[in-house]
């Protein structure tokens, strides 16, 4: 069985580039979502190996206003946009008739996942999340702060654009205004962790430059379901690239024992 499927989709008017690998019949898809800078071409070849390895289907997808799919209408975001970006994930899981689903979540898409994992359980059989943030810290604003500045000295811009093309700008502003106005210092998604049941992995590098071990311990302490944690240390906040052969390893046993189970 392989029946690939390269091709932008429409969920709530907006066009959605998705990358879509059905290679294993009654196996597992594994939803990769990507972080705040991030898209599809990013991840590099980091879905293939672990799907491979893993024996299980790959779905992979760029947010609205990332990498291939439509740009965002404007920067300005509600404090509740990582719960809408659950609702859209939703959606087009259902637009593409995809259930038996692993969620791999970087970032702002681990976030997601835990999001997801919370409002769609009968769709989850686990999360794999990867420096998920689930309130602010001082280190992150720091992170970002400093990301700013790179933006503004440095060719970041120009390298992102590389993935994003025109809408650079706005996806940076997005991420940058959004986190660093003062009704976001309280947003905090604590509240919904004890409403997700299925397994958690929560991989996380030890110097994260935007997330300190406190995010990993609440939310392994907090969730319902069977919850083990994965710190990597001299690694920092995206362990896929970093240390990718680490986070493969890990990734594929945890998947072959839940397949076990």
């Amino acid at each position: 069985m392989s029946q690939n499927s390269i091709e932008t989709i429409n969920i709530n008017g907006n066009r959605l580039y998705t990358e879509h690998y059905k290679l294993y019949e009654n196996r597992p898809t594994i939803v990769f979502l990507h972080d705040n800078l991030g898209c599809v071409q990013l991840w590099r070849d980091f879905p293939q190996k672990l799907a491979e390895s893993a024996q299980c289907n790959i779905l992979m997808y760029d947010r609205l206003g990332y990498g291939k799919s439509d740009p965002m209408p404007t920067y300005e975001r509600p404090t509740n946009y990582l719960e809408l970006e659950a609702d859209v994930l939703n959606d087009l899981l259902t637009a593409l008739e995809i259930d038996n689903i692993i969620l791999f979540g970087h970032s702002d898409g681990a976030t997601i996942a835990l999001h997801s994992a919370n409002k769609y359980p009968e769709r989850i059989k686990a999360v794999i999340v990867e420096a998920a943030h689930i309130f602010v810290e001082e280190v992150t604003l720091k992170g970002i702060y400093e990301a700013i500045e790179a933006y503004e000295n440095t060719n970041l811009a120009e390298r992102l654009a590389k993935y994003h093309g025109n809408k650079v700008d706005t996806l940076f502003k997005a991420w940058t205004k959004t986190w660093t106005r003062a009704d976001y210092r309280n947003w905090n998604i604590e509240h919904i962790l004890p409403e997700i049941f299925c397994p958690l992995l929560f991989i996380q590098g030890e110097t994260d430059e935007y997330g300190t071990l406190e995010q990993v311990e609440k939310t392994i302490s907090q969730v319902s379901g069977k919850a083990e944690k994965f710190i990597i240390p001299n690694v920092g906040h995206t362990p896929h690239k970093e240390a990718p052969e680490v986070v493969l390893e890990k990734s594929i046993e945890y998947i072959e024992n839940l397949m076990k189970e």
